[in-house]
């Protein structure tokens, strides 16, 4: 085993032990501010009061594995700064709930900062004209993608937090996807900080998760999803592949390929109902497969695969081997088609019938129990 696999290895398990033992504090601290979630309406799954705030368990995994194992890299820096500054924002929205248009603004200035610390997407302005420092067209097409892609990214994940699990899972598996990327292709310049930064990210998500997974005993909040968004947008902006430029956002397109789907799916959807943009639904993946009575648990499964099968498909596209994470890519539309359609209506009379079966499961569980006790 090299050294350098060691480390990162050292970096992936720091990750998951400080989130892990961060989170029992977090649900702590939000009971202690007032972090909770009460469900007020229909679009949320839980029924019960639950803290916010595991965001902290994630932050303070990935903040300080980076600032142990990386905190000299300059490549970085930015990163560390950024997800101070969204991880803010997010917690101002989990205790205050700020209004869309503000955190939005908010968004949009963090991601400049990151342009002029520089984070930037930086093939795109090789095909316009670039030169002498000064900011032409080129420039100016770099400096908008740039933005776009920081605050597009950064709130794909906040979109598809809403199943238990949900957002941790697809995170951790997207970072981990993008890690072996990175890692892959470590002999060109800035590729292992990514793998390190990532497998951080993917570290805390997965030592979060099981307070997380259903039933959870704690939800991430904003804080935690929009750090996670904006983390993955910014660490796939530090080191893109040299090889083929346009894999540098094939990749991370691929590998987030649901939340990237369902912000998509959910901006058209809301435009053509003429509803706000930034107005909450249920016309969701995860709220489409509950509907259809999987159940959190089996939804939450299914999303799972599928971004794993795309993150596949991203490891195969930055190898060049098109033909193969093309298949990839099909077969998981295929699964898509398959889980959200229900052309003969089936579905909710087979959830009647599995309701019907428990409660006659636990009806007979019940006798038995009062024939098998003792007479008083």
């Amino acid at each position: 085993m090299s050294i350098e696999f060691s480390r990162l290895m050292m970096v992936f398990f720091t990750a998951v032990a400080l989130a892990a033992l961060s989170t029992p504090l977090s649900i702590k601290v939000a009971h202690r501010i007032g972090a909770i979630d009460i469900p007020k309406d229909d679009r949320r799954m839980h029924t019960k009061a639950m803290p916010r705030f595991g965001g902290m368990a994630i932050f303070i995994g990935t903040m300080a594995t980076l600032c142990i194992y990386a905190g000299e890299n300059k490549a970085i820096f930015p990163v560390i700064v950024g997800g101070c500054l969204i991880y803010a924002l997010g917690v101002a929205d989990d205790l205050l709930c700020l209004n869309a248009k503000v955190k939005f603004i908010l968004q949009m200035l963090v991601a400049i900062l990151m342009y002029y610390m520089g984070l930037r997407i930086k093939f795109i302005a090789n095909y316009f004209d670039e030169t002498g420092g000064h900011i032409h067209f080129g420039g100016a097409i770099c400096f908008i993608v740039t933005v776009l892609w920081i605050v597009g990214i950064t709130n794909t994940i906040n979109l598809v937090d809403g199943l238990d699990g949900l957002a941790a899972g697809v995170a951790a598996i997207a970072s981990l996807s993008i890690a072996y990327v990175a890692y892959i292709h470590g002999t060109q310049n800035g590729m292992m900080i990514v793998c390190l930064a990532m497998l951080a990210v993917a570290g805390s998500c997965i030592g979060f998760l099981p307070f997380n997974f259903y039933p959870a005993k704690t939800f991430m909040g904003d804080s935690g999803s929009l750090f996670l968004g904006f983390m993955m947008a910014t660490l796939s902006v530090v080191g893109p592949l040299k090889r083929s430029t346009i894999i540098a956002v094939v990749v991370p397109v691929l590998v987030l390929g649901i939340p990237i789907f369902d912000t998509a799916f959910a901006i058209i959807r809301r435009v053509i109902n003429r509803r706000p943009i930034m107005e909450a639904d249920k016309g969701h993946l995860h709220h489409r497969l509950m509907k259809l009575g999987y159940g959190q648990r089996r939804a939450v499964l299914m999303l799972y695969g599928i971004c794993g099968i795309m993150g596949m498909a991203a490891v195969l596209m930055s190898r060049e081997l098109y033909k193969d994470a093309f298949v990839l890519g099909a077969i998981a539309a295929v699964y898509l088609y398959v889980f959200m359609t229900d052309p003969n209506h089936k579905m909710p009379q087979i959830k009647a019938v599995n309701i019907a079966e428990e409660e006659k499961r636990a009806s007979k569980l019940e006798k038995q129990k009062e024939k098998n006790s003792p007479n008083e």
